[in-house]
């Protein structure tokens, strides 16, 4: 059982860096740019993580084991952000600017999110799992969408958008109800899909409101723990 989850282990840990260097290496090139590569990051490195949590028995250490793949990888973040790891295609890959320390904040927040979720909910909950999508799915495309098509701003933040907010809603929904479904249909959860999809829809819509707020660079923090402090009360 346990060489079982190391190996599910070295699949995570590839799959999740592999996705990364391709992003990195993509940006380095100049194929895509910084802001798209951030937010590509962003989006697909959860749903790639989490989906790998079916690769894991059910031992006490699998949690603790998982959650390593995000604990190096912040690892590294700090590394890069504080100049000790010199790695230019990272830092074009992850920051606006191309200021290394934007790695600290947004990036460093985004793995340290990973990492707490992972050990408190693991497959015991669905509560993590849609804190953590949302968070990705939803903040990422609210991002990318509202940078192109916002062009009506929000009444109480100019920095947001009514089109970017529908697809922090559309998105984060989509990929919550996505990523989660698997393990609903494993029996990981006692809870059917007709319950969990209205449940899941208000914690959207809070998480929503949550990320139209002129809170800068927090966005990590703000939507996952709003997700998490009504997950508690839903699920």
């Amino acid at each position: 059982m346990l060489n079982n989850n190391f190996i599910a282990l070295i699949i995570t840990l590839g799959l999740a860096l592999g996705w990364l260097r391709l992003n990195d290496f993509a940006a380095h090139r100049g194929w895509i740019s910084s802001d798209l590569s951030r937010k590509i990051i962003h989006i697909g490195t959860g749903p790639l993580f989490v989906l790998c949590w079916l690769l894991f028995t059910d031992a006490p250490s699998a949690r603790w084991l998982a959650a390593l793949v995000p604990f190096a990888i912040t690892g590294q973040f700090i590394l890069v952000g504080a100049g000790i790891i010199k790695d230019q295609a990272a830092v074009q890959a992850m920051s606006r600017t191309g200021d290394r320390r934007e790695i600290l904040h947004g990036p460093l927040y985004y793995g340290i999110v990973f990492v707490v979720l992972t050990l408190l909910y693991w497959v015991d909950s669905p509560i993590g799992m849609v804190a953590l999508m949302l968070m990705c799915g939803g903040d990422g495309l609210a991002d990318i969408i509202g940078r192109r098509y916002g062009k009506s701003k929000l009444p109480w933040n100019a920095q947001k958008s009514w089109m970017g907010s529908a697809a922090m809603l559309l998105g984060g929904l989509f990929f919550a109800i996505a990523v989660t479904l698997p393990f609903i249909y494993l029996d990981y959860f006692p809870i059917t899909i007709s319950t969990f999809i209205p449940r899941v829809t208000l914690i959207a819509l809070a998480a929503t409101l949550v990320e139209t707020l002129p809170i800068k660079d927090l966005d990590n923090l703000t939507i996952t723990i709003t997700a998490v402090l009504l997950g508690e009360m839903l699920f």
